[in-house]
């Protein structure tokens, strides 16, 4: 069984620097069939994450210009980070905790991976209707 976020993990990340604009970001996600996307610095360390929610509650509610706002102005910057030998209990602590639904991987400051609720659910409980749901795989 699997006991490390290391583990569990999405090891496919995708991310983007602070000034790409919103209109970037909703074409990388679209494009990627991704909810995420990590904000990094010129080093490559995780500065931030933008989430389609964020997207919709923090720009499109409020009339933003999606080719004028940019990445940077709507991430969660106060970030909850785990590292990949982390364990998997500390990963459901934190996201109880913090009510949050993903949580970037680092090592060394820059991104491995990114866990989330879905990724827990098929590890903790794949035969719960979360685990069902995250284990499908939509026909678009």
């Amino acid at each position: 069984m699997a006991n490390e976020i290391q583990d569990v993990m999405t090891r496919r990340v995708f991310s983007v620097r602070a000034d790409t604009s919103l209109q970037e970001v909703a074409c990388l996600m679209r494009d990627q069939d991704i909810g995420d996307v990590l904000v990094t610095n010129e080093d490559g360390s995780v500065h931030g994450i933008v989430t389609d929610r964020d997207i919709v509650i923090r720009a499109a509610a409020d009339g933003c210009d999606f080719a004028t706002t940019f990445a940077g102005d709507v991430a969660s910057e106060q970030l909850v980070v785990l590292e990949p030998n982390d364990s998997i209990d500390e990963a459901v602590q934190l996201m109880s905790k913090h009510a949050i639904r993903r949580i970037p991987v680092v090592s060394d400051g820059v991104a491995v991976g990114i866990v989330s609720i879905g990724d827990l659910a098929r590890t903790r409980d794949p035969q719960s209707a979360l685990g069902h749901i995250s284990q499908a795989h939509p026909n678009h």
